[in-house]
């Protein structure tokens, strides 16, 4: 009798150990990292390879302007004067384009910085500007 019972613990035992490790293995992959920092420098995987294949160079003017510029700057949001409006870029543009650019990447009046594009470099704020520009002269 003692050996039916201690096999019958036995058993016991061992689908408990199985039950439980299946239990922590699904634990761990609910909490497991959904990615990973990447520090510049450092080589990542994935990651690092998606970025380099992502930025293959800056982007024209008028990409710039359709994916930041264009939601303001073809209304006349909040005052910004509309692309291709020779009347109201006649007095922006007489300031130079160094003003320009300089008002688009540090943000003038009521439009923020970089038109609230951080991500974008200063060129293609400027190769924006220049596009903007030859649209409204």
């Amino acid at each position: 009798m003692k050996r039916v019972l201690v096999a019958v613990l036995v058993v016991l035992g061992l689908t408990a150990g199985a039950v439980m490790a299946s239990v922590e293995d699904e634990i761990r992959a609910r909490i497991q990292p959904v990615g990973e920092v990447c520090l510049q420098g450092e080589e990542c995987g994935e990651a690092a390879v998606a970025t380099e294949t992502a930025s293959a160079g800056p982007r024209s003017g008028s990409e710039v302007y359709d994916a930041v510029c264009m939601a303001c700057h073809t209304t006349g949001a909040a005052g910004a004067p509309v692309i291709g409006d020779a009347d109201a870029w006649a007095p922006r543009i007489d300031k130079g384009l160094d003003t320009l650019v300089s008002h688009a990447i540090n943000g003038f009046n009521a439009m923020p910085a970089k038109g609230g594009c951080s991500s974008c470099p200063d060129e293609e704020i400027q190769a924006s500007v220049e596009y903007i520009v030859e649209q409204s002269q």
